[in-house]
């Protein structure tokens, strides 16, 4: 699971995000994490959820579903203060 946004990393297309010397990480996904920096990297946990939850939603997830799967994010290592 991508510990930024806890999407499974199986799921990710291109098999996860990359750390600064080109290797995969073992932590975080490709629409998160890339080249060793997040894409957003001034996002809170909240605004994180918020934004999964939505593009679950545009994917065609129902919203109860949505909520569900984007509960745990605050809990995630990116998150731990």
């Amino acid at each position: 699971m991508c510990q930024s946004c806890d999407m499974p990393l199986k799921q990710d297309p291109a098999g996860g995000g990359t750390e600064a010397d080109g290797t995969k990480s073992q932590k975080y996904c490709s629409y998160c994490y890339e080249k060793g920096a997040f894409h957003q990297p001034d996002i809170s946990a909240t605004e994180m959820q918020a934004f999964c939850k939505d593009k679950l939603i545009e994917m065609g997830q129902p919203r109860i579903l949505a909520w569900l799967y984007t509960r745990g994010i605050p809990r995630l290592e990116r998150w731990r203060a």
